[in-house]
């Protein structure tokens, strides 16, 4: 039996949604684009979404936006991306550590790490569980630092009962392996009006409307460019697939939630595998179902897996700071808590299609071969 690590679950309202665009002829960005960002505004809570083509972009824009040039705090626990969002925009990146339990960061190591240099702040919600936000935002407050939530893996977390994106500025991915998907895509939030017009302008090459809108004007020919400016813009196809995605994120979360909880319960009788704690204050949507196991047996143990047709990964090693770019440029990092994580962590397949048979051909699996490599190190 194979079992992929993610699988993207599209119904039919996706796939109707992105034939009646291809047969409206409006590819670009258009309708579909106001309707995916006016629910995401609906769910949050928020004022402001603009769909961008990556959560990379929503990282590099809310940045830009925002004019920071000087240190920023980000985990090394995360996808390479966050920190070179960072760098690209003429940043230095700052690594901080975090929980073994959570894999989050917290404000503690946060403030430890600041420095007269600090502009922004990044944390990272990990595997769809939000960070300690009500600490990381009040820090940032009283430094009057730049709150910016990569919460490419938390759409539907909550902390203390309010959406994961909304303490800050919410950079949200849509990448096949997320809550949602829009095959590539991404959105940024904010309650800020004048940075989201900002950040719409600079997404489309400085021009501050769009070719739909202005296609309303009596000289839709017309457009000039504020500032200098990137196409990170989202197709109005891409759009139409998310904002159906959108509207079955519960449903879907739900699902995650139900694996993951026969996760935990086929892990519970072993001190082998170490499923993932949810810290108290938040919901977990499990973008990806994170596991701890004997560093001494994890190469084998994905091996032996990957064999059996199951798809199984890991997330993430080497760790940003430990990657060459970063070693070369940014060294000397201390931490231990990384350190510790990255060479134990095993992602397993996590989809909210998975049949109950694929699942328990992985946690059989899982738990053969664990209990079968541990043995042999006795």
């Amino acid at each position: 039996m194979n079992v992929p690590l993610c699988k993207p679950c599209i119904g039919p309202d996706e796939l109707d949604a992105v034939v009646s665009v291809l047969k409206q002829g409006w590819l670009a960005h258009g309708d579909f684009n106001h309707r995916f960002e006016k629910a995401f505004c609906e769910l949050l809570g928020v004022a402001n979404a603009v769909s961008l083509n990556s959560c990379t972009s929503a990282l590099e824009l809310a940045l830009e936006a925002n004019k920071i040039g000087g240190e920023v705090i980000v985990p090394s626990m995360t996808w390479v991306a966050t920190a070179n969002a960072v760098v690209t925009c003429g940043a230095t990146p700052i690594f901080c550590d975090v929980e073994v339990a959570s894999r989050n960061v917290t404000a503690a190591d946060i403030e430890s790490r600041l420095s007269p240099r600090t502009e922004a702040v990044i944390p990272v919600h990990f595997g769809g569980q939000p960070c300690a936000l009500g600490e990381i935002a009040a820090l940032c407050a009283k430094r009057n630092l730049l709150l910016i939530e990569d919460s490419a893996e938390t759409l539907g977390a909550t902390w203390q009962g309010r959406q994961a994106g909304t303490f800050g500025i919410g950079c949200f991915s849509c990448f096949p392996t997320k809550n949602i998907t829009t095959g590539e895509g991404g959105m940024l939030t904010t309650n800020d009006g004048g940075m989201a017009a900002k950040v719409r302008a600079l997404a489309s090459h400085g021009i501050a409307s769009s070719t739909f809108e202005r296609e309303k004007r009596q000289r839709p020919w017309l457009r000039a460019a504020t500032m200098p400016g990137y196409n990170y813009r989202l197709s109005n196809v891409l759009a139409a697939i998310g904002y159906h995605q959108l509207r079955r994120l519960a449903d879907m979360n739900a699902a995650r939630i139900a694996i993951a909880g026969r996760y935990d319960e086929a892990f519970a009788n072993t001190d082998l595998v170490e499923a993932p704690k949810i810290a108290e204050g938040a919901t977990h949507v499990y973008q990806m179902y994170t596991v701890r196991v004997d560093a001494a047996i994890r190469t084998e143990l994905l091996a032996r897996l990957r064999a059996q047709g199951i798809g199984a990964s890991v997330h993430f090693d080497p760790p940003v700071h430990r990657q060459p770019y970063y070693l070369e440029h940014h060294p000397n990092q201390d931490l231990p808590a990384t350190e510790e994580l990255a060479p134990t962590l095993v992602t397993l397949p996590m989809f909210p299609q998975m049949t109950e048979a694929e699942q328990s051909h992985v946690i059989g699996c899982m738990l053969r071969d664990v209990e079968d490599l541990a043995a042999g190190r006795r």
